[in-house]
């Protein structure tokens, strides 16, 4: 599959995970980040969209443990929710 059509697919699986909260979290991580990933960072974020929304919200905002696969840099980028843009 090409770029282009990987990240359409990636940002639609992201903006649709079931709960607005999860759409939130995980779409708007990913519209203000994914232009400067790597191909790597595609694979991770991929996978990463295979995991239960609870999971990735819970390890997210560290009401669970973030088992050591999930946890490095991007989840670290995630944590910041730098991209959430709250209504004033």
């Amino acid at each position: 599959m090409d770029h282009e059509t990987r990240i359409k697919r990636l940002r639609f699986r992201a903006w649709h995970r079931g709960t607005r909260e999860a759409d939130l979290m995980i779409g708007g991580f990913f519209d203000a980040h994914h232009h400067r990933w790597t191909p790597a960072e595609l694979d991770w974020f991929e996978a990463l969209l295979e995991e239960q929304d609870v999971d990735i919200m819970g390890w997210a905002i560290g009401s669970i443990p973030c088992p050591p696969a999930w946890d490095g840099p991007m989840m670290h980028a995630m944590r910041s929710l730098d991209f959430v843009k709250l209504p004033s």
